[in-house]
């Protein structure tokens, strides 16, 4: 896996728990993408993209609004799973809007199987 800048990244245990539980929700949720955040907390959050006709939210962006209705000040870290090949402009205003810059946001594939990162 790489980073935004190119340089080798190696997820610790706390984000392949999210990527676990990304993926878990994806699948119970029949859904083409799914996510997964930790606060600074350590508290996690995961979810499914939301595609009704009224309303359509991505999975990261409902993890995040789980997020804050819970009391998060900030994010740690965040998995973004499915077959996009990168993560979605939006999802990352999301995140920073929220928490600043610096926060790592991976990517990985329907397996799990972990992309690259790039750092919010």
């Amino acid at each position: 896996m790489t980073t935004e800048q190119g340089q080798q990244a190696t997820p610790g245990a706390e984000d392949r728990k999210l990527v676990t539980l990304a993926r878990a929700t994806r699948a119970r949720a029949r859904s083409a993408e799914g996510a997964a955040v930790r606060d600074q907390d350590g508290r996690t959050y995961a979810a499914a993209t939301v595609a009704l006709p009224s309303l359509r939210v991505s999975a990261l962006g409902v993890c995040v609004a789980m997020a804050i209705a819970s009391g998060a000040r900030s994010l740690e870290a965040a998995v973004v799973l499915g077959d996009a090949d990168a993560v979605d402009d939006g999802d990352l205003a999301v995140v920073r809007d929220f928490s600043g810059t610096g926060v790592p946001v991976h990517l990985a594939d329907p397996r799990g199987t972990l992309r690259g990162t790039t750092v919010s």
